[in-house]
């Protein structure tokens, strides 16, 4: 059983997406420079229901991954990024009911297919109370209801976001009378992990499920969902240097690819160099990014090369220290941390069946100096994004200039890569007639 609060909350979205579906594009945006207002506003408290979880979980744990408490931990700086975000969505444009096609059939039918809401969403997530602000502006802006049900850890973050919000659209979702009408926003505050089961269950009151997190929750989500669900599932990405790359493009791509954030699904989680070039790429590679603080986990050739170039007059590099020969299954880890695979490839073919191999279908990219072999590495490489002479860091909402984004799909039904506005929605056919039937 959901608790009878929670339950009536819940039942309320279906309500509150019928009547959001009359929100002018303008109210709908209005709505959201308020929320990024009063966000910035309450930036002080926000920080200080932040400091509390981020307390809260140290004295629990022993041991801490940074790509954990980076996820975590909010500043200035990101809940100006938070505000920020909102705003983006406001500025775009409004999907609901943009014509996709329209035409007229001999028998006189006029037909439009219309984008329109995919309806009510449950959103799984962990640990990152941003996720929260970028979930609302998205879904609202969207004509979509969302429920959202977070990882305990942010627990008072999250409790205060979602007050910050209902304060909102209490206030400007008025009925005639002033009576507030059902909101399309509930942020979920019980933690019992028996709860996402039971909401899991619930195809009653959601059409979609939108899990983002790391592999446990993908799975358990993917196993016990009654409703669709659009996968945000793990990032195990790749830096091809392809014979023809130029070294440092190779290497500041790499820096930024694996250091700028390493606890993100879209950082690098292993380098391929063609043989032609290891022995001169290698040692700058792993003793520029040793300096960041990356260890290494290295192919038999790679070690070889490593180890050759390492010695000057029997005294070793102490980038050397990092460095460990890896195991087949190292290739299959996400590691949301300052560690990186790194394999010789004998060629561009058996770079793209690694790959194959191993990726996770999100975002991968080539060093090369040949257009030829971008594109082809382009088409044959099956990912979400698969970029030329560019980071990975770039595979976001934000940066692809949609506003943010609910997270990164790298499923092929029915959306892939960053899931904006327009992910958002489903088509629909309205179609007028003049009493025409069917013979």
């Amino acid at each position: 059983m959901i608790d009878s609060d929670l339950e009536r909350n819940l039942n309320g979205l279906r309500r509150a997406a019928r009547r959001l579906s009359h929100l002018s594009s303008t109210k709908k945006n209005g709505i959201l420079n308020l929320v990024a207002d009063r966000i910035h506003k309450k930036k002080d408290e926000i920080l200080v229901a932040n400091r509390e979880d981020l307390a809260r979980v140290e004295a629990q744990k022993n041991e801490i991954a940074p790509a954990f408490l980076d996820r975590l931990t909010l500043d200035s700086n990101r809940i100006d990024h938070m505000c920020e975000a909102i705003r983006a969505v406001s500025r775009l444009p409004d999907p609901i009911g943009e014509i996709v096609e329209s035409r007229t059939l001999k028998n006189g039918l006029k037909i439009r297919r219309i984008r329109a809401p995919l309806g009510n969403i449950l959103m799984i997530f962990e640990s990152r109370p941003n996720v929260i602000t970028e979930v609302f502006a998205l879904t609202f802006k969207s004509g979509n209801s969302i429920a959202l049900r977070g990882g305990s850890e942010s627990r008072t973050t999250a409790a205060y976001l979602y007050q910050l919000i209902y304060f909102v659209l209490t206030n400007e979702l008025k009925s005639e009378g002033g009576v507030s009408m059902a909101l399309p926003f509930v942020g979920i505050e019980d933690y019992d992990r028996a709860l996402v089961g039971r909401l899991l269950q619930r195809n009653d009151l959601f059409d979609v499920c939108i899990p983002r997190g790391g592999s446990e929750l993908i799975e358990r989500v993917s196993r016990e969902s009654k409703m669709p669900i659009i996968k945000n599932d793990k990032g195990i990405c790749h830096l091809y240097a392809h014979e023809n790359a130029d070294i440092e493009m190779v290497i500041n791509i790499g820096i930024n690819a694996k250091t700028q954030r390493p606890g993100v699904c879209n950082s690098i989680e292993t380098l391929l160099v063609d043989r032609s070039i290891a022995d001169t790429l290698l040692p700058k590679f792993v003793a520029a990014l040793f300096e960041k603080g990356v260890e290494f986990f290295v192919c038999n050739d790679s070690l070889r090369v490593l180890k050759e170039a390492g010695k000057t007059d029997l005294v070793e590099s102490e980038w050397l220290t990092a460095v460990h020969l890896a195991k087949e299954s190292d290739y299959a880890k996400e590691y949301l941390d300052l560690k990186l695979n790194i394999k010789v490839v004998e060629a561009f073919d058996l770079a793209v069946l690694h790959i194959s191999r191993f990726g996770s279908d999100h975002s991968e990219t080539i060093v090369t100096n040949n257009e030829s072999i971008a594109r082809q590495f382009q088409l044959e490489v099956d990912s979400a994004c698969v970029y030329w002479n560019a980071s990975t860091r770039f595979t976001d909402g934000f940066e692809f200039e949609l506003g943010g984004e609910i997270g990164i799909s790298t499923q092929k039904l029915h959306v892939r890569g960053p899931v904006g506005l327009r992910e958002l929605t489903s088509t629909r056919w309205l179609i007028d007639g003049t009493g025409q039937t069917r013979a």
